[in-house]
């Protein structure tokens, strides 16, 4: 039998840890107490005893869903329409709570559920366009390497107590209840301190809400998203809320974590990106800024790039500083190594241990990863998904190669359609050639998605068939760029990285970029064809 817990408990749980602060109360309640198995928003997820969580989305709107959900045998419905405008009776026996925000108040409620485990952890969240998972994957190894019990919630993995769980298909941040359920889970395996990827959705749609942040970190903030968020100031707010937790008030009990009593609350700044000025203008109690070419807390010299290692003199403050030998390449992955600096120093570990910290790390799946079947030329397989990504990452396999640089990448379906165009011009620019292919195109057309990006190139002055090519089936793609590849040549395949799926149409189907791009080029070694990797683009190619 599933735990529950009364509704009338968890508004009680909620009161008490917001009574007299600015923090969100809970809605006013005088129905009868019912027994709840747990907080869901899909209907295919409602068992009996379920809260079911009528969610409004862009484009989505969970209501209509409501007979659904009781025929699946939920007890209480979370709306924020009046019941009286759904259209539908509900029945007595289910009672309708109707709040302003179903999103915030189940995000709340999830946290009651668990207890509030983010008032028991020093809460770091992670934010940007570009190297969150990364920036939050180097913390993990810098404050494992200062003594911290620290576990981490980012787009690769789960850590908690040494073991690592993937995330489910496409997911960055979790839902809040499974957000929260993983910080109740860190307190009861004795940690003290959590990294958290927050994305721009997941402070949007309050998945991080009813969190009691220490540590805020930007990476960068750049194009992306835009489909979601409208423009750019759309994105740039989002990010912005979780500086804004930050200063969302005073608890009224002080935490159980010593450590968490004694933080200080610090936003952690990049000083060469241009979300400086609008992140340094919220209010915090303490600023950390990092930055390769102007004063800033956290700074680095000395920078030298090689094709297997990146070298540099690392600076805390004026008085602390120690060399760094990664193999993580580019600039863009000094940004994220100073990044995790900042936070580092936000929580008093020195310089020396974030220096050890930051060389722990090898290197973390589809970021920059290199595949060596025994070919004559170098493949790198990267997440770099965004138009300001692709062209760091090119940028850093120049430096990794005497040779050309071939790009292979797509754009995704349902998403930002200013990012083709964008992703398609950066790679005409700097790549010296460019394969277009499939990424997620979803339920739209993929034939489309490809003529969007092909006029990317064109108005870069690429010229199809000789400076780049449309190849729908990613893995013929793959293949292919290695085909052209000549000795001391650089493939570097981008967009997909650690994710273990493609989605067509509405079906995932099986796919990870490390394992094609090493069957592309063991069957180019051996002189046969790039074989069928289950992908409909294969089957349906001419």
């Amino acid at each position: 039998m599933p735990e529950t817990r009364s509704l009338r408990e968890l508004l009680h749980t909620w009161h008490q840890a917001v009574a007299g602060t600015t923090l969100p109360q809970p809605p006013a309640y005088d129905g009868p107490d019912v027994a709840l198995t747990g907080l869901v928003e899909h209907t295919g997820a409602v068992r009996p005893g379920a809260c079911f969580v009528a969610r409004v989305r862009t484009g989505s709107d969970g209501h209509p869903y409501i007979p659904q959900a009781l025929a699946g045998g939920a007890s209480l419905i979370l709306g924020q329409h009046p019941a009286g405008a759904l259209g539908f009776t509900l029945p007595p026996t289910v009672p309708y709570l109707q709040v302003a925000d179903t999103a915030l108040a189940s995000a709340w409620l999830a946290a009651a559920w668990e207890g509030f485990p983010g008032r028991e952890l020093v809460m770091i969240g992670v934010t940007g366009t570009d190297g969150k998972t990364t920036t939050a994957n180097l913390l993990h190894a810098v404050l494992h390497a200062a003594g911290y019990k620290v576990g981490l919630v980012s787009t690769l993995r789960a850590i908690i107590g040494g073991q690592a769980e993937p995330l489910a298909l496409h997911v960055t941040t979790p839902e809040a209840p499974v957000v929260q359920r993983y910080l109740r889970r860190m307190v009861e395996a004795g940690l003290t301190h959590c990294i958290l990827e927050t994305t721009s959705h997941s402070l949007a749609q309050h998945r991080v809400a009813a969190i009691d942040f220490d540590v805020a970190v930007v990476t960068n903030i750049t194009h992306e998203h835009l489909d979601y968020h409208g423009d750019y100031a759309g994105y740039l707010a989002a990010k912005m809320r979780l500086f804004q937790a930050l200063n969302a008030g005073e608890w009224p009990q002080p935490s159980p974590n010593a450590d968490k009593r004694q933080v200080v609350k610090t936003a952690v700044l990049n000083r060469d990106d241009g979300s400086y000025e609008a992140l340094a203008g919220l209010p915090a109690a303490r600023r950390l800024t990092y930055s390769l070419r102007q004063p800033a807390d956290v700074w680095a010299d000395g920078l030298a790039f090689a094709a297997d290692a990146t070298r540099f003199a690392l600076h805390l403050g004026t008085d602390q500083a120690a060399p760094v030998v990664s193999p993580l390449v580019g600039d863009f992955n000094v940004y994220n190594m100073l990044a995790a600096a900042g936070a580092a120093l936000a929580l008093g570990v020195d310089v020396a241990t974030v220096a050890a910290g930051l060389a722990q790390v090898q290197s973390l799946t589809g970021r920059m990863q290199r595949i060596d079947a025994g070919q004559p030329f170098m493949v790198v397989v990267d997440f770099a998904h965004t138009p300001n990504a692709l062209a760091k990452a090119i940028e850093a396999a120049r430096r990794m190669t005497p040779g050309r640089v071939i790009t292979v990448f797509g754009s995704a379906g349902k998403r930002d359609v200013a990012k083709r165009y964008l992703m398609a011009e950066a790679a005409a620019q700097a790549a010296d050639l460019t394969i277009l292919t499939a990424e997620d195109p979803r339920t739209e057309s993929l034939d489309e998605i490809l003529a969007m990006m092909a006029e990317g190139c064109v108005r870069q002055g690429g010229v199809e068939g000789e400076s780049f090519w449309r190849v729908p089936d990613r893995g013929r793609a793959i293949y292919q760029a290695c085909e052209l590849a000549r000795p001391g040549d650089l493939v570097l395949v981008c967009g997909k990285g650690h994710e273990q799926s493609m989605c067509f149409g509405t079906i995932e189907y099986p796919w990870d970029d490390v394992q094609a791009t090493t069957a592309a080029l063991q069957a180019l070694l051996a002189g046969q064809p790039m074989p069928d990797l289950g992908l409909p683009t294969f089957r349906h190619a001419s």
